[in-house]
């Protein structure tokens, strides 16, 4: 059997995957994150690890959703939802813990909190809408 992606999807995995090396930089904070080469707060070092860990699972779950929103009938702005709320919910998480958890001493998240629930909205729209397409297929 072969795979044959849509353009959309083909554009997306391909941007996704390129995505990953930042999230191995990311990696490669959190080992001076934990290391305990960084003067951080327990809720710094907290929603730094919930940034880092997000990134990766969401990145990996926007793959596969490419893959199975092939395999819909979802066309037009359906279609993008379902292909593209996991990937936007894998930028708008992490941006989200890291981010409200940047300054000096912060034992709370700041303003910028707002793009947790805005990722969470992301992602739930993005496998709500797919979810339906597949079982409607």
């Amino acid at each position: 059997m072969d795979l044959v992606l849509s353009d959309a999807s083909r554009i997306t995995a391909g941007i996704l995957l390129l995505t990953i090396v930042t999230i191995e930089f990311g990696g490669t904070f959190m080992l001076r994150v934990v290391g305990g080469g960084m003067p951080l707060t327990g809720f710094q070092k907290t929603f730094f690890r919930a940034g880092h860990a997000h990134a990766g699972v969401l990145v990996i779950l926007g793959l596969v959703c490419q893959l199975l929103a092939d395999v819909t009938t979802l066309e037009a702005a359906w279609g993008t939802v379902a292909r593209a709320g996991v990937p936007a919910g894998a930028i708008l998480l992490p941006a989200g813990f890291f981010l409200s958890a940047l300054g000096a001493e912060r034992t709370q998240p700041n303003q910028l909190k707002v793009l947790l629930y805005l990722g969470a909205v992301a992602v739930a729209a993005g496998t709500l809408t797919l979810g339906i397409g597949l079982l409607t297929a």
